[in-house]
């Protein structure tokens, strides 16, 4: 229960602060990581520290090879999965990951079609499509077009409603 409240009340946190400033501080994620830890040991039925150190681990591991080879991302995304996964361990936490790229990816997509329009989206992409089918070998954007193409994504939002779904088991109702 007091796992419950803290990790709705954290990563809603860094959700606010993630879209009013596109920051997710530190002031939100160490204290959460370090609660996260003594909840997880202390609470009657919670999941055990060695599972919260685990989900930590595992998920904190995982954000951080996204954000090193993929980019994208920044170092504050990196820090709310570790301490989602600290709150959930190991199952619980790559499912919350999981949930929050799709979202993410829904997100970016509605947002790219608000931008372009679906039909002006859509040409777009099958015109890339042929000419790369055509010339043989991968093309290139234009640098205006890759930055037209990448909307900030604000994971922790996402990964608030991933919270939610995964927390009260809402995929199973």
């Amino acid at each position: 229960m007091v796992s419950t409240v803290l990790l709705l009340v954290l990563s809603g946190v860094a959700a606010v602060t993630d879209t009013w400033h596109q920051k997710i501080y530190n002031w939100t994620t160490y204290p959460g990581i370090a609660l996260a830890l003594l909840v997880s040991h202390f609470e009657p039925g919670g999941i055990g520290i060695e599972e919260s150190l685990k989900g930590f681990a595992l998920c904190g591991a995982v954000m951080l090879v996204s954000f090193v080879f993929f980019g994208g991302l920044g170092g504050g995304d990196v820090k709310l999965m570790a301490m989602l996964g600290a709150f959930l361990g190991v199952e619980r936490g790559i499912e919350v990951l999981l949930w929050t790229f799709v979202l993410g990816g829904i997100v970016a997509l509605i947002t790219l079609i608000w931008r372009f329009g679906f039909g002006n989206l859509l040409s777009r992409g099958l015109k890339h499509v042929w000419l790369t089918f055509r010339l043989g070998k991968p093309v290139r954007l234009a640098e205006d077009e890759r930055l037209a193409l990448q909307p900030p994504l604000n994971l922790a939002r996402t990964s608030f409603v991933a919270v939610i779904i995964v927390r009260f088991q809402l995929m199973n109702w």
